[in-house]
């Protein structure tokens, strides 16, 4: 906030972290503080009329680019109106949630977006200030794209700010990066994910840490989880492993044809849910209890399992458990896949 103040401010930032972080919020926060006509000493007023059209994302001096189906009738300002709502609704979001709003199987920043930009920035700011572009998933940069913004990186136009939003800085040209001041955005920790769940969503505290628990400090992952309604799942997973070691056969297709009757995230949950319980099992019979994350009926649960799982198979175990979600994922039928791991894990807890 001072380097604004000073005047400091570099010209083209590159603000990237891991998925389901702050990257877009803080580059929106940025966006705002930048043109914001009463600013505090950390943050935005709120309330002049440049913060409320940038809470509206309909500030005319910022230009969104993010990835489309490419070509030169399908740009990112065909898709204004979905991305408002993509931004004021999830804006922890990922690729694959826009592509999904936007009704694209793949996605890309085609080069047509290059050139109208080097247009429009050689005219002057509507309301005097910064003009800012922000553009969100960099990494879909195509490269011919990439190398026509080159010189308008190293050279803008007077008061013209960049903001690119990336989680893959691998896949940036070394170019576009060296362009660039780089802002790394840290995850978050359990304590903000359960926060933000319990204090904006109102869900139940016990809920929030189960959504945490399995989100891998990824915000996008516990929203979702949520979002996807799905039901507990310790008891589920409790009960499947006592009927896997004790090779109850006759229920374990009992449990699989229940098990296909659920939905698709339901079901990758619950394999997600499975492979982080044995992560904390691994931690609890190695005497690193202090590093188990887990409370309640969980905990019990890993305590008394921890004395009868061969430890042995475990690696096996998390990988097949991979491999499960990964099948589902790809749409395999959830009932043989149920059926198919019970089967392999009977042989195996006790092996």
């Amino acid at each position: 906030m001072k380097a604004v103040e000073k005047n400091h401010f570099a010209h083209a930032q590159l603000i990237h972290g891991h998925e389901g972080n702050g990257n877009l919020a803080i580059a929106l926060a940025l966006a705002t503080y930048l043109n914001c006509q009463n600013r505090q000493a950390t943050d935005s007023c709120g309330a002049c009329s440049s913060c409320v059209k940038m809470s509206k994302v309909a500030h005319p001096d910022v230009k969104y680019i993010y990835p489309t189906a490419g070509g030169k009738k399908v740009l990112s300002a065909n898709f204004i109106e979905q991305w408002r709502d993509f931004v004021q609704t999830k804006p922890f979001g990922n690729l694959s949630d826009w592509l999904e709003a936007i009704d694209v199987k793949q996605g890309n920043i085609p080069v047509e977006e290059a050139r109208l930009l080097i247009q429009d920035l050689s005219m002057k700011s509507y309301e005097g200030g910064y003009k800012i572009v922000l553009i969100w998933q960099a990494e879909s940069l195509h490269t011919a794209t990439a190398n026509a913004l080159l010189k308008v990186l190293e050279e803008p136009p007077e008061q013209t700010i960049f903001l690119l939003v990336t989680n893959s800085t691998e896949q940036l040209l070394t170019t576009i990066i060296s362009r660039t001041q780089r802002v790394w955005i840290p995850d978050f920790t359990d304590e903000d994910i359960e926060n933000y769940l319990v204090d904006k969503l109102t869900v139940t505290t016990e809920r929030a840490k189960q959504a945490t628990f399995l989100s891998q400090n990824n915000l996008r992952n516990a929203l979702h989880i949520l979002e996807s309604d799905t039901p507990e799942n310790h008891q589920l997973f409790a009960e499947w492993m006592r009927k896997c070691y004790s090779a109850q056969l006759d229920e374990l297709v009992l449990m699989s044809n229940e098990f296909d009757k659920k939905t698709k995230e339901q079901h990758k949950n619950f394999f997600e849910y499975g492979i982080s319980i044995f992560r904390e099992l691994f931690l609890y019979a190695k005497g690193n209890e202090d590093l188990v994350r887990l409370v309640g009926d969980e905990l019990i649960f890993v305590q008394r399992f921890s004395k009868a799982l061969n430890f042995r198979n475990l690696e096996k175990i998390t990988t097949l458990l991979g491999d499960a979600s990964y099948h589902i994922a790809r749409n395999g039928r959830a009932k043989i896949i149920f059926l198919d791991l019970s089967l392999t894990l009977a042989g195996l807890l006790k092996k």
